[in-house]
Parts: C-alpha cells; sequence; structure tokens
C-alpha cells in the first residue's frame, strides 16, 4: 500500500463518519437548544466543507492540494468561532455544545496528511474554545476538561494511527523494492552465468576434437600441426578468460592477454595502441581479436600487433613471422572486415569494425 492508498482510505473512512456524526449526533444539539445565528451558519459551512473534500474523494484525488486545503482550512476554523459564539449563554463544552468535536474531525479530514499543521490548527480551535469558555465565566471546568479530553485524544490517537499505517506501508514497499532488486540481481547472475558456460562450452566444443586426437594417440604432440592446434587453443582459451574480467578497456585487455600467451612462448611481441577506449561489443571483440590470436599462435619468432581506434572506425591488425599456413577461423567474422594474407614467411592480418 503506497501513501496515496493510506490517505485515500482514511479520508474515505472519515467522511462517513464525520457525515453520521454531523447527521445523528450533533443536528439534534443544534435543534434543541437555542442557538444564535452564527451556529447555524457554522454548520452550514462545515457541510459545504464536507461536500468538497467528499467530491475530491469522488473523483479519486486522495491528497488535497494546498490550493484546497488552505481555504478549507480557514473555514473549518471560522466555523469553530462561529460555533462557540453562537453557544447560548454557560453551554461551552456542556451538551448544547455540538461543535467542538464535530470541528476536530473535520481538522482531521482536511488536514491528515499534513500533521504539524493539524496540530497547530487543532491547538488553535481548543485555544479559542477554551477562552470563549473563560470569557463566558459560568461552566463546570471538569465537565469541559472531560470533553477537551476526550474528544482530543480520540482525534489524535486516529492521527497516530494512520501514521503508523503509513511508516508500515513504506516498509513494506522498500521491502518489495529490495525484493525485486534482489531477484532482478539474481536473474542477470544466473544469465550471466549461462552467457558464461554457454561461451566456455562453445569454447571447449572447438578443442574437444584435439583432446579427443590426444588422447587416443591419433595426433603426436611432435607433429608441427598438433603443435599449432594446441597454441591457437592456448591463445583462444586465454583470450576467453580475459573476456570475462572487469577493465576499463576490454579490448586491450585481450589482446595483451593473447600477446601474454604468444611471449610466453618466447615470441618477441610489440604492441602499439593509438586512440582512446571505445565501447566494443562482447561479439565484435571476439571477432576483432580471433585473427590476432591465430597469428600468434602461429607465429614462430617476432611480431607486431597494433591497436587503433578513431571516432568512426576500430581496427587489429598483426604482422607475424608464419612458417606455415594459419589455421582456418572455425566461426566466420559477422559484423567485421577481416583481410589476411601470408607471403614470404609473414602473415598479415587485418580486422576493422566501423562504430557507425
Amino acid at each position: 500500500m503506497t501513501d496515496q492508498a493510506v490517505f485515500a482510505t482514511t479520508r474515505r473512512v472519515l467522511v462517513v463518519v464525520i457525515f453520521a456524526v454531523q447527521l445523528v449526533l450533533t443536528l439534534p444539539p443544534l435543534v434543541e437548544h437555542r442557538h444564535g445565528p452564527a451556529a447555524w451558519l457554522a454548520y452550514g459551512l462545515l457541510t459545504a466543507v464536507l461536500g468538497i473534500v467528499a467530491g475530491h474523494v469522488a473523483a479519486g484525488r486522495a491528497v488535497l492540494p494546498g490550493t484546497v486545503a488552505a481555504p478549507v482550512t480557514a473555514l473549518v476554523l471560522t466555523s469553530s468561532v462561529l460555533a462557540a459564539t453562537g453557544l447560548p449563554d454557560g453551554a461551552s463544552f456542556e451538551p448544547p455544545d455540538w461543535a467542538f468535536g464535530l470541528v476536530g474531525w473535520y481538522l482531521l479530514l482536511v488536514l491528515v496528511e499534513r500533521p504539524k499543521i493539524l496540530v497547530a490548527a487543532l491547538a488553535a480551535h481548543i485555544c479559542f474554545c477554551v477562552a470563549w469558555f473563560a470569557h463566558t465565566g459560568n461552566g463546570d471546568v471538569g465537565t469541559a476538561g472531560v470533553v477537551i479530553l476526550s474528544g482530543t485524544s480520540f482525534q489524535l490517537g486516529i492521527l497516530v494511527i494512520t501514521r503508523v499505517l503509513l511508516r508500515d506501508a513504506r516498509l513494506a514497499a522498500q521491502a518489495a523494492t529490495e525484493r525485486d532488486a534482489a531477484r532482478i540481481r539474481e536473474e542477470l547472475a544466473r544469465q550471466w552465468e549461462q552467457d558464461l558456460r554457454a561461451g566456455f562450452e562453445g569454447q571447449l566444443g572447438a578443442l574437444l576434437p584435439l583432446l579427443v586426437d590426444l588422447a587416443d594417440e591419433v595426433v603426436s604432440i611432435a607433429d608441427e600441426a598438433t603443435r599449432l592446434r594446441c597454441s591457437v587453443a592456448a591463445v583462444q582459451l586465454r583470450r576467453l578468460f580475459a573476456e570475462n574480467d572487469d577493465v576499463p578497456d576490454p579490448l586491450l585487455h585481450e589482446l595483451t592477454a593473447c600477446v601474454d600467451v604468444a611471449e610466453r612462448r618466447g615470441v618477441v611481441v610489440s604492441l602499439a595502441v593509438s586512440g582512446t577506449a571505445t565501447a566494443v561489443p562482447t561479439e565484435v571483440r571476439r571477432e576483432l581479436v580471433a585473427p590476432m590470436a591465430q597469428a600468434l599462435a602461429a607465429a614462430g619468432g617476432r611480431a607486431k600487433v597494433s591497436l587503433l581506434r578513431t571516432a568512426t572506425e576500430v581496427r587489429v591488425a598483426v604482422v607475424a613471422d608464419a612458417p606455415g599456413v594459419l589455421p582456418e577461423n572455425p566461426v566466420p567474422p559477422v559484423s567485421v572486415t577481416v583481410e589476411t594474407s601470408v607471403h614470404s614467411g609473414l602473415v598479415r592480418s587485418e580486422a576493422r569494425w566501423r562504430t557507425t
């Protein structure tokens, strides 16, 4: 339940309660005892206030705007003054005093979502009634105290209950929000895990034939082609591990990971980077790095890798010693353009991705 719902429910209940109190409990004393014209005017003003608030409730406006609450509150306080001054002599806080408790209910109806203003208005209402009681000087103090205490304590109790309901509604909404956020985080983590597993499974799927051939002794590690397949697999796995690292520049991080694998095999690699970091989707990064990774896997002595980033293009190029033919990329590129050539013992490979 939201704040709006709490205020709407409270105001609907108060409209019904005040209508019943005004019709059943306060109208008979007004009719039975002799009151001045001011008392009847006060009754009419309060009835008008009830109609205004009931209209807002019927229209679904839970909270009274300040442009409505301010003049309506002034009408209620004016009714308090008119009703008190229109009482018969010595009737303050006595059975003919029909308006004291009713005005408090009206203030609660109008200002339920503004507790500080409500307390101030209720205090002004009580102070004036007490001052008028002291001015007339012929009432029972004990009866007056009982009437004031019983009426205001019940109304303030309703205000406290409303604030408690409001607090509980906010706590429930906060708990629901946190629960939804936790569920979303859990779902994102599960999806991330599935994507990660799918990526590893796809990479391992390319390695399984090599592992099966090695296990069944179909191929030998002494064979140059087998060593090349193993080198390619090592570079690809290292790039896959680097892909899931949380770094500011993922593309450069993956390139550096591939370079590191080649250097561990004794290849002398130089890496040149120009341009600022550009956001590159994961699938595009895979396609950009794959040709370079294959060239480094086949490199025998030296290699030069360059990364060029402009406002419209990202380019990854490599020139490396290539004693043999490069292995074919098992996944053809979709988003990037790849150009590869092997000539005179050198392999040149370049992958380009246009950002626009």
